[in-house]
């Protein structure tokens, strides 16, 4: 945890360094050029720098050791502020939406900027792919789902940038303002889109879903490679942080004594925590007697439901899934 969390924290801060330059370069040039919409691009890569300074502040929250109040850690920290950053995303691309409507409404015409401004636009998209590239390379490679979703904002910020300039280029050639009017209002379509699809990746999470299904197999083949027990089933697991908390029942012979069945399921989560691909949290193991089951605590999934085809029947899929 604390490697993983100086790493977010380097790359919170070469955003917020990274922004808080480009911000400020584009707020000089396109007040001294006389561009709104090089200004209006400086204001937000301001945002972006209150952005990262929120995950800057949310690394420094996951090296913080579980409490009374948070007893499983801080790990849910990351992916709340995800959501928070689709919202925030959302609400940009909402913007951009409401104001080139407002411009088709009102018949505005798109000036070509002065050099200056052009020069702080090419610079801005350059900044701002290179940020892009460096909090995804991060954020892939240590897990965070929170580093990605900056990633694809400053995506967005490149894509915006980039429709900018190429809005007020073709202006500038074919001498129709309409064309940067109509490209800025798909680009702020395809920010809306960006910010639905983390909102979407990350409530699953929230809601303890989105738990890739190779993970329930390796877990499963683990199990089952200790012939002291049998028929692991009610899997269930989920993320706290980057982390993963494994719940799951297994049969073993009812005569076995106490430590006995202690003994082999600390085996088996010393097993789970060494082999499987994935940091682990917890590993918790419940051991029932051979052929016990109890049809009213039917939730998790067993191996065999694991391969089952889907049904076309929504509720005859939920109860295929949380029975066993």
């Amino acid at each position: 945890m604390p490697d993983r969390a100086r790493q977010i924290k380097r790359a919170s801060w070469v955003a917020i360094v990274g922004n808080a330059v480009l911000a400020l370069f584009k707020l000089v040039a396109g007040s001294l050029s006389g561009s709104l919409s090089v200004i209006a691009d400086g204001i937000d890569s301001t945002g972006d720098v209150l952005i990262s300074v929120m995950t800057l502040f949310i690394a420094y929250l996951l090296t913080k050791p579980p409490s009374v109040r948070f007893p499983y850690g801080y790990g849910k920290a990351e992916p709340n502020a995800t959501l928070a950053l689709a919202f925030i995303i959302f609400f940009a691309g909402a913007q951009l939406a409401i104001s080139t409507i407002n411009r088709f409404i009102e018949g505005s015409t798109s000036e070509m900027p002065g050099k200056l401004a052009i020069v702080a636009i090419v610079v801005s998209i350059m900044g701002k792919f290179m940020l892009a590239w460096y909090q995804a390379y991060v954020g892939k490679k240590v897990d965070s789902k929170m580093l990605q979703a900056n990633a694809k904002n400053m995506q967005g910020d490149v894509v915006i940038s980039s429709s900018v300039l190429a809005g007020l280029i073709f202006t500038h050639i074919f001498r129709l303002p309409v064309l940067d009017t109509f490209v800025a209002f798909f680009v702020s379509l395809w920010v809306i889109w960006v910010a639905v699809r983390i909102f979407i990746e990350t409530n699953l999470e929230l809601m303890d879903g989105n738990i890739e299904k190779k993970i329930y197999e390796q877990v499963f083949s683990l199990v089952e490679s200790f012939p002291e027990v049998r028929n692991p089933h009610r899997m269930r697991i989920r993320k706290v942080g980057h982390r993963l908390m494994i719940n799951i029942d297994v049969e073993a012979d009812g005569k076995m004594s106490l430590k006995d069945a202690h003994d082999i399921s600390h085996e088996i989560e010393k097993s789970i925590r060494d082999n499987l691909s994935y940091e682990v949290l917890d590993v918790i193991l419940h051991v029932e007697p051979f052929g016990y089951h109890i049809d009213e605590q039917a939730i998790g999934i067993s191996k065999k439901e694991l391969h089952a085809p889907k049904r076309s029947t929504a509720g005859n899929s939920v109860r295929k899934k949380f029975t066993r």
